[in-house]
């Protein structure tokens, strides 16, 4: 049996107060609609439909050729919203999952429940609800006697006593697809609202004498909706919460789960460590027996097994197997390390690679450079590598070692296991085993000191006589 999905995606989110579209805003580093197509594709859906209104144009450039697109122009409800995608699954059979793309806690473990349920009771509807604490601006669930489903009333129509009730519907639904589309042409906008109401369909299907169903989802939260930053907020926390238990439960140890911060996405392998302040975002992968933490800030960074990084920052960057960063290091974009590396403090990088076993341990900066293996950084070394318009490459070959204080001029090259002296300023190329030495020979004018401190106290004495 073909299964399809439709994702409602269409609001603007007044209530956001923000230019972005709500279900654009980012939750543990994805967007909320991102979030809920993966939970999609995890249930192997053949085809999914995403319902654009408000900024369609960005939802649609966001998630690609994801999905397909149905535009719902002015929105006049739920019903009419997914009759938007009429002409796309209409004529389909098979099994229809409809969701939000302001519901980014929904799990695919859930959603193939709700659809087990769906397809075991022969239903022609079954919806996802939660038993909620506070149910205040949620539709109700009305059941019979016999607990079924006999429909679902928003909370402008409910009654006193419907108001009371707990249970409440998620948006989420599983429908047989031809009796979904058949439905909705039976629905009309007769309510408070002056809106086509999705959850008529259940009712509408009722009366035709089919199944609704219901599965009642394990937690609460998967069901939230946002609609406010609070609630962005809450679906964020809860899914930090969500993201460190995975990775807990995988064989990961985090010191203080409270105190760090895992993206969607993020792959970390077994025996790791994270200590306190650890900011994991974006395509971050980190390998085995690493040692993350404390204040580690990792932005699509790949980290060899058996890594330690304190202290420090990187992005877009490659972090070899055993190699050292911090503390107070920055990786900047194209920063490629090999295996053993030491990166120390007060060290930037920039669009270099460095050779296994190559060290820059110190107050240095190395930017566009190209550096072989068991080089040695001294103490506040740089690759001078802007000239104000154009950017040129460093190359160090294998073993070299380079002094303190040096600056390289490039585009310059250093030979393999050349020695360039301390406090040199090198503009020329240095061949292979060659030492450089590229500074003023030293002069020592006796008893001069005293000349200077004597010729300091006498500026001093005129200055305060004016």
């Amino acid at each position: 049996m073909k299964l399809m999905a439709i994702v409602l995606a269409a609001g603007q989110g007044k209530r956001m107060k923000s230019k972005l579209y709500k279900v654009l805003h980012q939750v543990c580093g994805k967007p909320m609609v991102e979030h809920v197509l993966d939970t999609v594709d995890a249930t192997a859906c053949e085809r999914k439909v995403v319902i654009v209104g408000h900024g369609a144009e960005l939802v649609k450039a966001t998630l690609g050729d994801r999905a397909e697109f149905a535009l719902q122009a002015e929105q006049l409800g739920t019903g009419h919203a997914v009759q938007q995608a009429a002409s796309l699954l209409g004529e389909e059979e098979g099994t229809t999952v409809i969701l939000y793309g302001d519901t980014p806690l929904v799990t695919a473990e859930t959603l193939g429940k709700l659809l087990e349920k769906h397809t075991g009771a022969g239903a022609a509807a079954t919806v996802l609800t939660a038993v909620v604490p506070n149910p205040q601006g949620l539709g109700r669930i009305i059941r019979g006697e016999n607990g079924e489903v006999l429909r679902i009333v928003e909370q402008k129509d409910c009654s006193a006593e419907e108001a009371a009730i707990t249970e409440i519907n998620t948006g989420m639904y599983c429908f047989n697809n031809r009796k979904l589309f058949e439905a909705l042409k039976l629905v009309t906008n007769n309510n408070a609202q002056g809106e086509y109401y999705l959850t008529d369909v259940l009712e509408i299907l009722r009366k035709q004498g089919e199944t609704v169903e219901a599965y009642i989802a394990p937690d609460f939260a998967e069901g939230i909706g946002v609609n406010d930053r609070v609630g962005l907020g809450e679906a964020e926390q809860l899914m930090r919460v969500r993201i460190v238990r995975q990775h807990q439960i995988n064989g990961v140890t985090i010191i203080d789960p409270a105190t760090t911060y895992i993206e969607a996405g993020v792959e970390i392998g077994a025996d790791t460590i994270l200590h306190p302040g650890t900011i994991l975002r974006g395509r971050t992968v980190i390998g085995e027996d690493c040692v993350i933490g404390p204040q580690a800030d990792l932005t699509n960074v790949t980290v060899g097994n058996g890594a330690a990084i304190k202290y420090s920052s990187a992005a877009d960057a490659e972090i070899g197997e055993k190699s050292t960063v911090g503390p107070y290091a920055n990786l900047r974009p194209g920063s490629k390390l090999g295996r053993e590396c030491k990166i120390g403090d007060f060290v930037e990088l920039k669009n270099a690679t460095l050779g296994d076993g190559s060290k820059v341990s110190h107050l240095s900066y190395v930017g566009d450079a190209v550096v072989g293996k068991d080089v040695n950084f001294g103490c506040g070394a740089i690759t001078v590598n802007y000239d104000g318009y154009n950017k040129a490459v460093t190359e160090i070959g294998d073993n070299a070692f380079v002094g303190s204080n040096v600056n390289l001029i490039a585009p310059v090259k250093i030979g393999d296991g050349a020695y360039v002296v301390a406090g040199s300023t090198i503009t020329q190329d240095v061949a292979a085993n060659d030492m450089a030495i590229a500074r003023v020979r030293q002069e020592n004018k006796t008893g001069y000191g005293e000349k200077l401190r004597a010729r300091a106290r006498a500026r001093k004495e005129r200055l305060s006589k004016q």
